[in-house]
């Protein structure tokens, strides 16, 4: 009776090894999906762009070279970052952003979904040491606390979420290029 019982989980063990497998391998256009969506979101969420902001513009000047790694499972790392830093900042001190709520909050789950689907799917802890030691990873890091303290000095007013609103969307829009070169 116990090796039926044995049996039975191994093959359940098996068959959810199998599935987590094939909807990791599905991962890349799951990323598209999410990018898409989050850029229809961020647009949703607010209006145009206020022209009385058109002063507080800045140029955060994004690293691309972060977007071009040599491994693919480096990239994935990267992106995983990236959607996590973008989660962070949309979840604080947002009472002065105007925005439609609903949309946030699609936003927000939207990447946090992929943030978990990415890290359930990171196949070597190898992977995450390197990509820990990359320089690209630094540039990354310092992008969006530049943000971050944009917003600081600001005190999250509605121009500095709007300046942020539009400065994640050329982000995301990045993104998305390198999420459809690795498609193909």
């Amino acid at each position: 009776m116990s090796s039926f019982c044995l049996l039975q989980v191994g093959l359940i063990l098996s068959c959810t090894t199998k599935i987590t497998s094939l909807h990791c391998n599905h991962l890349r256009l799951q990323q598209s999906k999410v990018i898409e969506s989050s850029l229809r979101l961020l647009d949703k969420m607010g209006e145009k762009f206020p022209r009385q902001c058109l002063r507080e513009k800045t140029s955060f000047r994004f690293p691309k070279q972060v977007l071009k790694p040599r491994q693919r499972e480096t990239m994935k790392m990267a992106i995983e970052e990236i959607f996590q830093h973008i989660f962070y900042i949309f979840s604080k001190n947002l009472t002065l952003a105007e925005w439609d709520g609903r949309a946030l909050e699609l936003f927000q789950n939207g990447l946090y979904q992929q943030i978990e689907q990415v890290e359930a799917c990171a196949t070597e802890k190898r992977t995450h040491r390197s990509w820990r030691r990359e320089p690209s990873r630094l540039q990354l890091k310092r992008y969006f606390q530049q943000i971050d303290c944009f917003l600081k000095d600001r005190q999250h007013s509605r121009c500095s979420w709007e300046v942020s609103r539009a400065e994640m969307r050329r982000c995301l829009q990045l993104v998305e290029k390198v999420t459809r070169r690795l498609n193909n």
